[in-house]
């Protein structure tokens, strides 16, 4: 009886010492709005800001395409940042030279949505094809 007392505590201390460890940035829940997320300089302790990018938006994939504008706008004009992140519906999203990604926290997992195909453009993965090798 004593030691699965003992062993009950342990398991009620350890999940309250992971919960109070959790500091995760979660995106804002906000139906239909795009956010464009400013991230703090390195070692500064500022929370993110969460800039409405657009409003109306149906999908999280209209989302990310008014991001892939917003990027190539900024580059257009001298910019050199590959990297954006935004928000939508309490996902963020992040997009970098590889494609676009979705997470449910800004410090967690990120899962693979949409690929950069040969020119540059946004595409689903499996809508890409290759050639056969030769």
């Amino acid at each position: 009886m004593r030691i699965s007392l003992v062993a009950a505590i342990s398991g009620v201390l350890a999940a309250g010492a992971l919960a109070g460890c959790s500091t995760q940035t979660k995106a804002p829940f906000d139906q239909g709005v795009c956010y464009s997320v400013a991230l703090p300089d390195a070692g500064e302790k500022a929370e993110p800001r969460f800039n409405v990018l657009a409003r109306d938006q149906a999908r999280i994939e209209d989302c990310a395409a008014r991001l892939e504008d917003m990027r190539l706008r900024f580059l257009s004009m001298g910019g050199s940042n590959n990297d954006i992140v935004g928000a939508y519906q309490g996902q963020f999203i992040f997009l970098d030279r590889a494609g676009v990604w979705f997470g449910k926290t800004l410090e967690g997992q990120r899962f693979f949505a949409l690929a950069r195909t040969g020119d540059g453009r946004l595409a689903t993965p499996g809508t890409i094809e290759r050639a056969p090798a030769q």
